[in-house]
């Protein structure tokens, strides 16, 4: 059992409170904070120290904990599916504006594009590489505050009605076209021609948009007849993060979710998505392969972009957890790289049971992200407080986790018990 320590990644659209204050350090903190990485990617590996923190050294990287004994580490069964590396990336995230529009590569499409561009000679570092590594990305995301998101196409029928009711004229083009093929293909003809729009044509249609979208409001709110309220606010925040963006256009395809506490958001291959506000846990593949489609400043490959996502009309499904043991509850999803649950501890409560012992599964993170908690395994112990966590090795015996004087909540990330494999 070691404790771990996160990479902490600065974005421009991260917090400057969320995480400081859920790790209990000064806010706001010196720079926007985006993302605590806790896991061992090649391009930020997480730091760890043994239990009692007097690690001989200091701290190292478990990317060369993993790399000096993947065996021990990592387990004869982690070994054989997924090689020498461990395959989930866990993560705190904190989304203070909006993420780029984005989607992600199934397993073959990353093993041939990062091909491809590595035979290009393209730099790993290249501001234009849309593949980093040979992986795919399904993830998962589960909601610590009130998280709002944009995922998956939205069925054709409801986005003509949204644009029909924006009463824009610019607009009728476009509706006619949706509503002739009300299918994937009619909402990946639309999402092209949005995408690609030239400039002059895009500076005059989403001015009208945007007035439509206020006319909107203003018309329907008072007397309760707004169907479209939560998307039409959505249009305008986007188009003051990034005016004159395609990707505003582009997001009234999807379909707009929200997810209050403890629930989650399953996102596999193909899956367009922008985050837009809030904290969370967040599991995934190890991978960081991300294809742009607007909303940012970033490179965005739109032939690449087409080739990968998935156009079929959906309703994203919120993920309730499951119970899973004693105190326990998980995630279900057909990802083989990882498996998240949730522990709750409370001493002197009816509401969860003050220990809960954990059984050996593998490779695992637990990551505190409420109260304190004591950790035991192997006759060793350490507590975790918020935002702090432990890497428990595949040749570690069960952990035991304990409330500290109060109610206490950790993430369990490991390996996914059985699954297909899943794009």
């Amino acid at each position: 059992m070691l404790r771990l320590e996160g990479a902490l990644r600065s974005y421009a659209w991260g917090s400057r409170t969320a995480i400081a204050a859920l790790c209990g350090r000064t806010v706001p903190s010196a720079h926007p904070e985006a993302e605590l990485w806790l896991g061992a990617h090649p391009a930020d590996p997480a730091r760890v120290v043994s239990a009692n923190g007097d690690s001989p050294g200091g701290s190292a990287s478990l990317l060369d904990v993993l790399e000096a004994d993947p065996g021990g580490h990592l387990g004869p069964a982690t070994l054989s599916r997924f090689g020498p590396r461990l395959p989930f990336l866990l993560k705190l995230l904190a989304a203070e504006e909006p993420l780029s529009l984005q989607a992600h590569p199934s397993a073959e499409q990353a093993a041939e594009g990062f091909a491809r561009e590595e035979a290009a000679g393209l730099p790993l570092e290249s501001p234009v590489r849309n593949y980093r590594d040979a992986s795919h990305k399904p993830e998962l995301v589960v909601a610590l505050t009130r998280f709002e998101a944009l995922a998956g196409f939205r069925d054709p029928h409801r986005t003509v009605e949204l644009l029909g009711a924006l009463e824009v004229p610019e607009l009728d083009p476009y509706i006619g076209l949706l509503a002739g093929q009300p299918d994937s293909d009619g909402l990946r003809a639309l999402f092209t021609i949005w995408i690609t729009l030239p400039q002059s044509v895009l500076s005059a249609l989403l001015p009208r948009v945007l007035d439509g979208c206020v006319t909107y409001l203003a018309t329907h709110n008072g007397n309760g007849t707004a169907s479209f309220a939560e998307e039409v606010r959505t249009v305008l925040q986007l188009a003051e993060f990034y005016p004159g963006d395609a990707g505003v256009l582009a997001a009234v395809l999807l379909n707009r979710i929200t997810l209050e506490p403890g629930q989650g958001l399953f996102l596999a291959a193909g899956n367009l998505h922008a985050y837009l506000h809030g904290m969370a846990v967040e599991i995934m593949a190890n991978s960081d392969n991300v294809l742009r489609g607007g909303l940012t400043p970033k490179h965005v490959d739109v032939p690449e972009l087409l080739r990968v996502l998935d156009f079929r009309p959906v309703d994203v499904p919120i993920l309730e957890p499951e119970p899973s043991g004693p105190g326990e509850v998980r995630y279900r999803t057909p990802a083989p790289e990882f498996a998240l649950s949730r522990v709750d501890v409370a001493a002197g409560s009816g509401a969860a049971p003050d220990a809960v012992t954990l059984p050996p599964c593998g490779p695992q993170i637990l990551l505190c992200t409420a109260g304190v908690a004591g950790v035991e395994c192997g006759g060793r112990s350490l507590q975790l407080s918020a935002g702090q966590a432990v890497w428990l090795s595949a040749s570690d015996p069960a952990v035991t986790v304990r409330a500290a004087g109060g109610p206490a909540q950790l993430f369990r990330a490991r390996l996914a018990d059985t699954g297909a494999p899943v794009d």
